[in-house]
């Protein structure tokens, strides 16, 4: 009998992890390691700012850096480095804590489920992938659902098609 190979080895990362909200039942950092690490296997040895934020603070960078007035589940900053100081660093995500357990309960979706998906949709920002156009859309979304399979978690974008 042979066992179903385990999930990918999540990426060995330098992960700061901000809590800089007043939301209750965030995840832990091990849960954070974990979907940070799955969604950044290539790019091992890297570091990431995680930063959890209420609403106010993530509708003050929307509107600064997005021209959004609005509160948002994510927002990815990616460093921007020059090549020759060769650091690894990735960049930076503010999450949104009420805006993530908002949707989660709008969506029917289990709030760690939801909380996954955003820090790998974040984190798939860093590493370049984005959704403006169609194709490139439908390319990060495959990533994310074969991300979130691994860990067990339904395709987020499921209830969004019907």
């Amino acid at each position: 009998m042979n066992p179903e190979p385990p999930p990918a080895t999540p990426a060995v990362l330098d992960l700061d992890i901000q809590r800089a909200s007043a939301a209750r039942d965030l995840p832990d950092d091990d849960s954070f390691r974990l979907w940070a690490g799955l969604a950044l296997q290539s790019h091992p040895d890297h570091e990431l700012t995680i930063r959890l934020v209420d609403e106010e603070e993530s509708q003050s960078l929307n509107c600064d850096y997005r021209h959004k007035d609005y509160p948002t589940n994510v927002l990815s900053f990616p460093a921007d480095l020059p090549p020759e100081l060769n650091i690894p660093l990735l960049g930076d995500l503010v999450i949104c804590a009420p805006v993530v357990e908002r949707e989660a309960l709008e969506q029917g979706k289990p709030p760690m489920a939801h909380w996954a998906h955003m820090v790998i949709h974040g984190c798939l920002h860093l590493t370049g992938h984005d959704h403006e156009e169609e194709a490139e859309a439908q390319e990060m979304e495959a990533l994310e659902r074969n991300l979130l399979a691994q860990l067990g978690i339904a395709d987020p974008y499921l209830d969004e098609r019907e």
